[in-house]
């Protein structure tokens, strides 16, 4: 809720104070796409700049058919067959939110534009991280995507583009730090295109 109107005096400057100290917002929640290769911290980037925004978080890992996880586990590479139908799942699930952070690879533009076909208002946040330090966490982890896929990933990876709605940001430091840097991009963005 929006603090009363300040009378004057020492009033002022407590109503500035507060004003200083409230959660940033904006007029309509976002619909953010954490993207990256596996390995890259989507998952915990996505899900801290949930709690930022105040809104859900959901993996898109999570909304693969079964035949698409048993592919993966089992060494073979998705092909745009597979991952066409799960891509218009993950953008209904976006468009049918409020507001929804949502982790996805989303490695190739095309996957991207068909993710905007049902979310148009869609931003990315592309997460860079080296690939050995990518291989180091693939190693260190329990996921359906095993290590020896990752060659297939960075040879599909197209980074955002500069006509894009989207930021990039490197993956190198604590999750807080990260997400905070994600934020501020994302609202520098924004207020950027509110002044054209």
């Amino acid at each position: 809720m929006s603090p009363a109107p300040a009378e004057v005096g020492a009033d002022a400057a407590d109503a500035a104070g507060e004003r200083a100290a409230a959660p940033r917002r904006r007029p309509t929640a976002p619909r953010v796409v954490v993207m990256g290769p596996s390995g890259s911290g989507k998952t915990a980037i996505g899900a801290a700049l949930a709690v930022d925004y105040g809104l859900d978080f959901i993996d898109a890992d999570d909304l693969h058919p079964a035949s698409n996880v048993a592919k993966m586990e089992s060494g073979v590479p998705l092909d745009d067959e597979d991952r066409m139908p799960w891509l218009d799942v993950v953008g209904a699930t976006l468009q049918a939110a409020p507001g929804l952070i949502l982790a996805c690879s989303a490695l190739a533009r095309r996957y991207r534009d068909r993710i905007r076909l049902a979310a148009p208002d869609a931003v990315f946040v592309e997460l860079q991280v080296s690939r050995a330090e990518l291989d180091r966490r693939m190693r260190s982890r329990q996921h359906f995507m095993p290590p020896a896929l990752l060659a297939s990933q960075l040879s599909t990876l197209e980074h955002l583009e500069a006509d894009e709605h989207g930021v990039v940001i490197e993956n190198d430091g604590g999750i807080i730090e990260v997400a905070g840097r994600a934020r501020a991009a994302l609202d520098a963005q924004e207020q950027a295109g509110r002044s054209e």
